[in-house]
């Protein structure tokens, strides 16, 4: 429940639920083939305001990174989309290209972040958009390069690893998010920021992994353990600085 700023900013319900919102609120609709249903018109404005507070603390935040804020674009999309990352279905659930510089979400996943993961809440919903936003920010300060470049050089096993490291860092980057996005609001209430640890627990490669095979494989991870992803939503959410989400320099996540 997040709170005052999703209480009054959230305004009209938008007339498509596949849309490309550009970076601070302007809209550009497209055709969704089918009339949406109140609670997809419910979950796109509220992406549209959390993109909109992600923009305003990165706008404030990045360049103490020496790099400038470009907001990303957002597509809202169901069932399936196509990307510059190439055609990705709702199952894969919500996702970031850096080739076309967009995040992309289902707006099904929420119900699914409820349903399936047992993991409710405004704050939760939000923290999906400021991870896929943290990508965009990764692309923006070049890791999202770099790393892609390393894994091209290296066995899966260790690819992996580095896929695992960029994931975590973009959860550490939603914490500090929510940490600048509370103290210019305040935005978190009493039980917000549980509601983003069990999201984070809640999709764990160890814990999705043990759902669908009744075991665990770490050396495949690529998004990391239900621990490692909760350890680095709270190190940003505790801190709110971005150097403190080298997840690279580490050591064990």
């Amino acid at each position: 429940m997040v709170v005052a700023l999703i209480a009054t900013l959230l305004g009209a319900p938008q007339s498509v639920v596949r849309s490309l919102l550009e970076g601070g609120g302007g809209v550009t609709e497209t055709e969704s083939g089918r009339t949406p249903s109140a609670a997809e018109n419910e979950a796109a404005d509220f992406v549209k305001v959390v993109l909109g507070s992600t923009e305003d603390v990165w706008t404030a935040v990045l360049p103490a990174s020496d790099r400038s804020y470009v907001p990303p674009k957002l597509v809202l999309f169901t069932d399936a989309v196509q990307s510059a990352c190439g055609i990705n279905a709702a199952a894969v659930g919500p996702f970031y290209c850096p080739l076309d510089a967009r995040v992309y979400l289902d707006l099904s996943f929420f119900a699914e972040l409820a349903r399936r993961f047992g993991a409710p809440g405004d704050f939760a919903q939000a923290y999906v958009v400021a991870h896929e936003v943290g990508h965009h920010v990764q692309n923006l300060l070049g890791i999202s390069e770099r790393v892609h470049a390393q894994r091209e050089r290296l066995p899966p096993a260790a690819g992996n690893r580095l896929s695992v490291a960029m994931e975590l860092q973009a959860d550490c980057l939603a914490g500090v998010w929510a940490f600048h996005a509370d103290r210019s609001g305040p935005m978190l209430e009493p039980g917000d920021a549980e509601e983003g640890l069990t999201a984070a627990a809640a999709i764990g490669d160890d814990t999705l992994q043990k759902a669908a095979r009744g075991r665990v494989v770490p050396e495949s991870f690529t998004h990391g353990s239900s621990a490692e992803r909760v350890r680095w939503l709270k190190t940003g959410l505790s801190s709110g600085r971005v150097a403190d989400c080298d997840t690279f320099a580490a050591g064990p996540l």
